[in-house]
């Protein structure tokens, strides 16, 4: 079968790279977390001492980034210069960072030729907030996650205590809110639901039941999908 892409969007705290990584798996095919390359750009600030909303002082050290996203046996690994990063993106001050970068319209054009060339050279389940707008306005299945704010607060919440941190659930629920507010209401591919993206509310939902429900969709959009 011809490559084939699979878009996945939302809000922060949605499910979308627990679900896009399960149904990629379940296909066979690669997993694109592009999330992970904004907090890649937002880590790379904060190690070198740029304010993530300085637009100038970001955009000085777009050029020289080396930024690479790569498909492992573990799952996807992001590295910067040569350094694997996979782990030290996920904090609360990284994801901040990110969605301060990502209104930055340099930024996004980078990053979107990146994932864009990804696309192009295999089947791919791509998730972010502007992957069926923008980045991937052909993808042949585009689903957009959602959740209420309290049930991604409380997702949240459990991926921080995980990583041993000890969040505190209004200052986690403010956060997201001020999230969505950026990635909604930024200038440059704001989030929002692509015209034929399938809507799927998630707050009741198990992650094995949101899987199950794109990969029926997947199957009336593409047939049987052989990889």
């Amino acid at each position: 079968m011809k490559r084939f892409a699979i878009a996945v969007d939302g809000p922060a705290g949605s499910g979308k790279s627990t679900v896009a990584k399960a149904v990629a798996k379940r296909l066979g095919i690669i997993y694109v977390d592009t999330g992970a390359m904004y907090r890649g750009v937002a880590y790379n600030c904060i190690q070198k001492g740029v304010n993530c909303s300085d637009e100038k002082a970001v955009l000085a050290l777009l050029d020289g980034i080396h930024l690479e996203i790569l498909p492992t046996e573990e799952g996807q690994k992001i590295f910067l210069e040569n350094q694997d990063i996979t782990e030290k993106i996920r904090t609360q001050k990284i994801g901040q960072g990110a969605s301060e970068v990502a209104v930055i319209q340099s930024v996004r054009q980078k990053l979107g030729d990146m994932q864009r060339a990804m696309a192009r050279k295999n089947s791919v389940v791509m998730d972010g907030r502007d992957i069926g707008t923008y980045v991937l306005p052909q993808a042949e299945v585009k689903i957009y996650m959602d959740a209420g704010v309290d049930e991604r607060t409380m997702r949240r919440m459990g991926e921080l205590k995980a990583k041993g941190e000890k969040p505190e659930f209004e200052a986690v629920r403010k956060e997201i809110i001020q999230r969505d507010d950026n990635d909604m209401n930024r200038q440059h591919n704001p989030l929002r639901k692509a015209p034929d993206a399938v809507y799927i509310d998630t707050t009741r939902m198990t992650i094995e039941d949101v899987v199950e429900k794109i990969l029926t969709i997947v199957q009336e959009k593409l047939g049987e999908v052989r990889v």
